[in-house]
């Protein structure tokens, strides 16, 4: 229901201004409003995918929880996501879990933002590598 009121809110918004809202912001609104994924950052380094899941279950269901681990050395990267089968399960593990304690370190919890990378071709990776000036 909030996800509708929110979106019917932009969108009178931009009938009623005459001027046109950028379809970026429209979309980042509503995909803030459907994430059920957390960041969760500053996890200690001892930190396993299950300490994670057992830490926030009791928010909600936990579909996923993932701690990011570095490739060349298998050690945590000190943060993780999660995620939950309901928005309103992430937000009240926001509310709950952002700057308390989990393992002897104060955790940021927010909602994950996607990535956006640009596109890369075969050329980005091997230009230049063969030594000539192009």
């Amino acid at each position: 229901m909030a996800f509708l009121n929110k979106l019917g809110s932009l969108m009178r918004q931009s009938i009623s201004q005459k001027s046109q809202v950028p379809v970026v912001s429209m979309l980042n609104s509503i995909r803030c409003m459907s994430s059920s994924k957390l960041f969760i950052g500053g996890l200690p380094w001892s930190t396993d995918d299950q300490t994670l899941r057992d830490a926030f279950s009791g928010y909600g269901e936990v579909t996923e929880a993932r701690v990011i681990m570095d490739r060349e050395t298998g050690r945590s990267r000190g943060f993780g996501f999660v995620s939950f089968d309901s928005t309103e399960s992430a937000s009240e593990a926001v509310s709950a879990m952002d700057g308390q304690e989990l393992g002897g370190r104060n955790v940021r919890v927010t909602f994950a933002e996607e990535r956006s990378r640009p596109p890369r071709s075969y050329n980005d990776d091997y230009q230049g590598s063969r030594g000539f000036d192009n």
